[in-house]
């Protein structure tokens, strides 16, 4: 250890060494959304956003902000109060939100079953709401009988784009977009695009007296002559998103204009270019994701890239639009790369040398899948390093970027950004660990939450400590090296009955790091233990390659395993499975507990 180290990340920081002064001495900007989006903008008539054949300017985005605002309070919308929005990423979702801002109210984000979006619009008081035009009648019925919504405002989802409906008694659109952004030729929109849009409308759309559309929407606005603007506050709410739900129950996380910049002015850096403006993709993940918001649509167009819009890309379809695009830089969650390995259609001469940056979040990756994946760039000329990051909702997307210099494995997801502190901490305490010692991973800086929604479950999560800093505690489990890389290792402390930790993501290493033949992928789910309360017992899944078996590897795999990992069953998928973008772990677990409640209860009726 650095003997003019205290033994503690938080007070001796050691991943500053890798920032330059200017960064080290960053500050974070007061001011709001907005003015931070002006403030880096370097041309009115400069293209902000591509979206499906349309190329919107800096100074068209700020008018249409404009519009809308007057549209809102034209609806009756006032000061701190929640607008839900159920939109995908496209344009208007900005407009909204730099909207929301303007007249001091806040968007909120929920991407979940019908019966808990109805019951967090019902929470929020709200009398409007903002949906696609593909929203279902039984679906506006809902939240019409289930909350105190009065207007449901229904938005094309082509409506920022270049394209041409049909009939209207045929829900079907046509779009068609640009192969290139510097190309004035228009060609028809893939199929595979126009399959993705048409697949959202059924036989039973939304209409009636409690509907209206955008068209009609900004109309209102243009009526609208009073008083627009609230008196800005940078503290207040601005966006309420819901956590997916794939790790626990889901809960709302509230950020503000200020813990929003708090991030973005820390990563505006990342992945950019002094020579040409880069081209940022950003495929299909929705904006009731925080880390969407925050580090893929206002990132990246607070730092002069062009940001393009591509929504209605369906997963199995990411890889098409990488090369229709040719990005440099897009969002690889492990879904994605993943698909574009193992969708075989890219060409043998492809080039990838378009992407400046690869790398995933969104949730562990194992150094199995870290070699596959960068073996596969390599294979197509893309000679960066595929790295891995680190984030939450509750601290406002990524508090970790990469030092490409230093190896991604073993849980390595590089060090915290410049004005972001994280440290270890004995699992709910304020005792804080040392270099190299496993424990709770906790974050301290300027992209935490105001909260959850409920001051109790905000009580459990943000910690003031005796050192005077709010802490996040994350529930996450890691150590922090002495060189200042952050690494994770899994979701929760998992004790096992009889001595041992089941951390998931060192369990998946020493199984990739073995290289079994036969062996495509792996990853574990750890189960409460019903018979010893407190504890839990580790399941293995395999995805095996095409005439191998569990038999076949099942040997091999528990030599490589200490006594405590060895898992109670190794079970064969036939791929990964995903829930909202992330390996359905929970979905898993709920079916191991299903099945065995379902033997107990067998075996229960075998005596009786």
């Amino acid at each position: 250890m650095n003997e003019n180290f205290t033994g503690r990340p938080s007070i001796d920081r050691p991943w500053m060494k890798y920032y330059p002064e200017a960064m080290r001495n960053m500050e974070i900007p007061e001011c709001t959304l907005r003015e931070y989006l002006e403030a880096n903008c370097r041309g009115w008539d400069l293209t902000a956003v591509h979206y499906y054949g349309t190329d919107i300017s800096w100074n068209t985005l700020f008018e249409n902000v404009d519009a809308v605002a007057r549209s809102l309070k034209a609806l009756g919308i006032r000061e701190n109060d929640q607008i839900p929005v159920f939109l995908r990423s496209v344009p208007e979702f900005i407009y909204l939100l730099l909207a929301a801002e303007k007249i001091g109210a806040s968007l909120l984000c929920r991407d979940n079953t019908l019966m808990e979006n109805v019951e967090a619009v019902a929470k929020s008081g709200a009398r409007v709401i903002i949906a696609h035009d593909f929203l279902r009648q039984h679906e506006l019925e809902a939240y019409l009988a289930g909350s105190s919504v009065e207007k449901v405002v229904l938005l094309d989802p082509c409506h920022s784009g270049n394209y041409e409906k049909m009939p209207p008694h045929v829900f079907s659109h046509f779009v068609k977009c640009s192969l290139s952004l510097d190309s004035g030729d228009h060609e028809d929109m893939p199929e595979y695009i126009r399959k993705s849009l048409d697949s959202h409308y059924g036989r039973s759309p939304a209409r009636g007296p409690a509907t209206m559309t955008w068209d009609e929407f900004l109309a209102a606005g243009n009526q609208h002559f009073g008083q627009v603007a609230a008196s800005p506050n940078i503290n207040r709410p601005l966006l309420r998103a819901y956590t997916s739900g794939s790790t626990g129950p889901s809960k709302q996380v509230i950020h503000s204009a200020h813990t929003m910049i708090g991030v973005i002015h820390q990563m505006n850096f990342y992945a950019s270019s002094d020579d040409f403006r880069t081209t940022w993709l950003l495929t299909i993940l929705p904006p009731a994701l925080i880390a969407v918001v925050v580090s893929m649509i206002l990132m990246p167009l607070s730092s002069n890239r062009i940001l393009i819009l591509d929504p209605f890309c369906e997963p199995e379809d990411v890889d098409l639009e990488m090369m229709r695009y040719r990005p440099n830089a897009w969002p690889i969650i492990p879904m994605f790369i993943d698909t574009v390995m193992k969708n075989g259609r890219l060409p043998d001469d492809y080039d990838m040398s378009h992407l400046l940056a690869s790398g995933v979040g969104c949730e562990s990756y194992n150094n199995k899948q870290i070699r596959n994946a960068q073996k596969f760039l390599n294979s197509y000329n893309c000679d960066v390093t595929f790295t891995v990051g680190y984030g939450c909702s509750e601290a406002g997307s990524n508090v970790t970027i990469p030092v490409i210099s230093r190896m991604f494995s073993d849980g390595n997801v590089g060090i915290p950004l410049p004005k972001t502190v994280i440290s270890i901490f004995r699992p709910g305490t304020e005792e804080e660990l040392t270099y190299n010692q496993q424990g709770e991973i906790c974050i301290s800086g300027p992209g935490l939450m105001l909260g959850y929604d409920t001051p109790e479950a905000t009580a459990k999560a943000l910690w003031r400590h005796k050192d005077g800093r709010i802490w996040l505690h994350t529930g996450d489990i890691g150590y922090m090296a002495e060189d200042g890389n952050l690494h994770t290792l899994t979701r929760g402390k998992a004790p096992r009955f009889g001595g041992g930790d089941l951390a998931t993501l060192p369990m998946e290493n020493l199984v990739a790091d073995a290289n079994i033949e036969g062996i495509d992928d792996e990853f574990f789910v750890v189960v409460p233990d019903e018979e010893h309360p407190g504890y839990f017992l580790p399941y293995m899944y395999v995805m095996l390659e095409d005439g191998y078996e569990v038999a076949d590897v099942e040997m091999k795999i528990r030599k490589c395993l200490r006594p405590h990992m060895q898992p109670v069953e190794i079970i064969q998928l036939k791929e990964r499975p995903f829930f909202h973008f992330k390996t359905n772990r929970l979905g898993l677990q709920k079916d191991i507990v299903s099945k065995r409640q379902a033997a107990k209860g067998t075996e229960e009726e075998k005596y009786a």
